[in-house]
C-alpha cells in the first residue's frame, strides 16, 4: 500500500448507484449526470475489503492497548519516583537533625532536664516518620550497625557491645548513622 493509498478512504470504491428523486415531482435530480458511473463489486471484493478493514482495526486496537499499558507504567514509575524523592528528602532532614538529638542527649547526661521535653518531641516526630534508634548495649557487635571506637578483652569469645558512645539511627531499612561503641570480647 502506498502513502497516497493510506490517506485515501476505501469508501471511494464502494459507491452505490442510487437514483435521487425529487420527492415532489418524482423526477431524478440533475446532479445524477455529474456523478461518476457506479462500480460493481463482487462479494469476494467486499469480503476482502472487510478483512482489510478488520485487520487495520485490530492493529489500531493493539496499538492503543500498548499505549495504554505504557502510560500506566509511566504513571506508576512516576509515582514511585516521587515517593522515593520525598523519602530521600525526609531522610536527609532526619540525618541533619541527628546532631540536635546528640546535643539533647549530652544535656540530659549533664543533668539539664529542661531539654527532655524538646528531645522527646523531636524523637517522637522523627520516629513517626521512620527513624529508629539502633539498640547497642549488650548485643553482639555488628559492623553494619556499630562502629567500634575501643576494644577490651573479656572473658567470652563473643564480641559484645559494653558501652554506647554515640547513638546510632536507622531510617526504614537503611542505616543513617552507626552507633559508636566500646566492644568487649576475646
Amino acid at each position: 500500500m502506498s502513502d497516497e493509498e493510506i490517506g485515501q478512504p476505501e469508501q471511494e470504491a464502494l459507491q452505490l448507484d442510487v437514483d435521487e428523486q425529487d420527492p415532489e415531482s418524482g423526477d431524478t435530480s440533475e446532479e445524477e449526470s455529474d456523478r461518476p458511473p457506479a462500480i460493481s463489486l463482487s462479494v469476494e471484493d467486499l469480503v476482502e475489503s472487510l478483512e482489510m478493514v478488520t485487520a487495520e482495526r485490530d492493529d489500531f486496537r493493539n496499538s492503543l492497548q500498548r499505549l495504554q499499558a505504557d502510560f500506566e507504567n509511566f504513571r506508576r514509575r512516576s509515582a514511585n519516583e516521587v515517593d522515593q524523592r520525598i523519602s530521600q528528602g525526609v531522610s536527609r532532614l532526619a540525618e541533619a537533625l541527628l546532631p540536635v538529638l546528640d546535643a539533647c542527649d549530652a544535656a540530659s547526661e549533664q543533668g539539664l532536664e529542661e531539654v527532655a521535653p524538646i528531645r522527646n518531641a523531636l524523637e517522637t516526630v522523627l520516629a513517626n516518620n521512620g527513624l529508629t534508634r539502633i539498640e547497642a548495649l549488650g548485643v553482639p557487635f555488628d559492623p553494619q550497625l556499630h562502629e567500634a571506637m575501643s576494644f577490651e578483652t573479656g572473658e567470652t569469645d563473643d564480641q559484645i557491645v559494653v558501652e554506647e558512645l554515640r547513638a546510632g539511627y536507622r531510617w526504614g531499612e537503611s542505616i543513617l548513622r552507626p552507633s559508636m561503641v566500646k566492644v568487649s570480647g576475646g
